[in-house]
């Protein structure tokens, strides 16, 4: 069972490995380093001590084998952060998972207790909401909820956003956010070299990670 799932609530961590990187010129963004450690390293001390189980969703399991990770394939033959999500769910053996993606630097442990702490019977997803957005990829989904993804590939909607209104979602708000994460950070994902830039300036300001 989960180190610190509430007990009735087991739920496994699932890291989606993300696209083909092509606006990092092919180079894997999980590898990239950010001081002493590279971002996958980063999100794997976060989730590492929550979750017994940690799967990666990735079609690369090679460049993956060294790590402590449980490696599943997508099922579906295109990627997309819900087709990630599709995996996540059939290969994890608890009945909730914890999704975060692989480019996200800044992920913080209390952060992702908040959102597990906020897991309830009868919820099909329990999704962090901003004032400028939901976060669907650090967010806790239901096995259950793997009929609607299936429903949502078929009809080539590929968006995770776009489950919600299927499923039996609770929003956890800002302000119960911004007591473990007062500056959202992790919610940044890195995307190009200059946000990679940015976020090292960032990190260096702020003394995070330090």
């Amino acid at each position: 069972m989960n180190v610190m799932c509430k007990k009735s609530f087991p739920c496994t961590g699932v890291i989606l490995s993300g696209g083909n990187n092509s606006r990092f010129s092919g180079k894997n963004k999980a590898f990239v380093k950010m001081g002493a450690q590279s971002i996958l390293g980063r999100i794997y001390s976060a989730l590492n001590g929550l979750f017994e189980e940690i799967i990666l969703v990735s079609n690369d399991s090679v460049s993956y084998i060294d790590w402590n990770l449980t490696l599943v394939p997508d099922l579906y033959p295109f990627r997309s952060s819900l087709t990630g999500l599709h995996a996540g769910l059939f290969f994890a053996t608890t009945p909730f998972v914890f999704v975060t993606a692989c480019d996200t630097p800044f992920v913080k442990k209390e952060l992702i207790k908040t959102i597990l702490d906020s897991i309830e019977s009868g919820f099909d997803a329990i999704v962090p909401e901003t004032d400028t957005g939901i976060e669907p990829l650090f967010a806790v989904y239901s096995k259950k909820s793997i009929g609607a993804v299936n429903m949502q590939i078929a009809r080539q909607k590929f968006k995770i956003r776009s489950l919600f209104k299927y499923l039996n979602t609770k929003y956890v708000p800002e302000d119960i956010l911004r007591e473990k994460d007062s500056d959202l950070l992790s919610f940044i994902n890195i995307n190009t070299p200059d946000e990679l830039k940015a976020a090292a300036i960032l990190e260096k300001s702020s003394g995070l990670f330090l």
